[in-house]
């Protein structure tokens, strides 16, 4: 789908799908300013209050989750919130960044908050569901909404088990009747929108393992647990052996993210750590 398509709207009337001018330049402007400030899960006080406060200068009621950072904000409804009308179609972001270090080339919106980035594109999905909650909110002042929507801007959707329960908890599913949720791609062009059914990425688990022994010289590996080896074994062994418990159309996948161990090349040490995910398409697969 272009962006330069048109939308036919109720009534006969057409929105063009290049945004106004003014518009444009104050989105774009909008996710520069949280690519300079990455937040991490939980701790998205100023981009929740960034987005809080576009939202009510367009006339709308957002409404901060009760864990304090996130937000929703319901449009074409009669009052503040949902009343048991007809169910909504929710539009839901993420809006927290990542704890690693922004290594990109010099640019006027680098981020500037030391070891923090917003690497995996949390500042576009949020500025894209703010843009298009704008322009929603302006449809429904001309009478041309058909159904009401809410904003959804979750917050620590990179945290474990993930901010998601916390939205839902807060009542963020109450009335919704369908979601959609965008995610950048870097392999599809930028100015195109990529449209698949069915899953697209997949349920995910936090994986950690701690593997300890005595250590020893490497000159007398025999006297040692030899642990450096034996973490080696766990990242290729383990992954290779649930593959073959399951159905392999379930899509299960254990990839690490973080193996450590030791300081010194001649020292087999005591610890090893390794942290990585498990991911699954299947839900039952997931469950078992």
């Amino acid at each position: 789908m272009s962006l330069e398509s048109e939308v036919d709207l109720p009534g006969g009337a057409v929105l063009p799908g290049a945004l106004p001018d003014a518009l444009r330049a104050e989105l774009i402007a909008f996710r520069r300013d949280l690519h300079m400030h990455p937040e991490l899960g939980n701790q998205e006080f100023r981009t929740t209050a960034a987005i809080k406060e576009r939202l009510e200068r367009a006339g709308l009621k957002p409404r901060v989750l009760d864990v304090g950072t996130g937000l929703v904000c319901d449009i074409g409804v009669s009052g503040e919130q949902w009343d048991g009308g007809p169910s909504m179609l929710a539009l839901r972001a993420d809006i927290d960044g990542l704890p690693i270090p922004d290594t990109k080339a010099e640019c006027p919106y680098r981020s500037t908050v030391p070891d923090r980035a917003h690497a995996c594109g949390h500042d576009v999905h949020t500025t894209v569901v703010l843009g298009a909650g704008l322009v929603l909110a302006e449809l429904h002042k001309q009478g041309l909404l058909p159904r009401p929507v809410r904003l959804i801007f979750q917050p620590a959707e990179e945290v474990l088990p993930g901010g998601a329960a916390d939205a839902i908890k807060c009542g963020a599913l109450e009335g919704v009747g369908a979601i959609i949720a965008v995610h950048c791609d870097p392999r599809v062009d930028a100015g195109q929108i990529g449209l698949r059914e069915g899953p697209i990425t997949s349920a995910c688990d936090r994986l950690e393992i701690a593997l300890n022994g005595p250590g020893g010289h490497t000159a007398r590996p025999h006297l040692t647990t030899d642990l450096v080896t034996a973490a080696a074994r766990v990242v290729t062994d383990v992954p290779a052996l649930v593959g073959r418990r399951f159905d392999s159309r379930s899509g299960i996948a254990i990839t690490w993210g973080r193996v450590e161990s030791g300081h010194a090349p001649n020292v087999i040490p005591q610890h090893a750590e390794l942290s990585g995910t498990v991911r699954c398409l299947d839900i039952e697969a997931w469950r078992q």
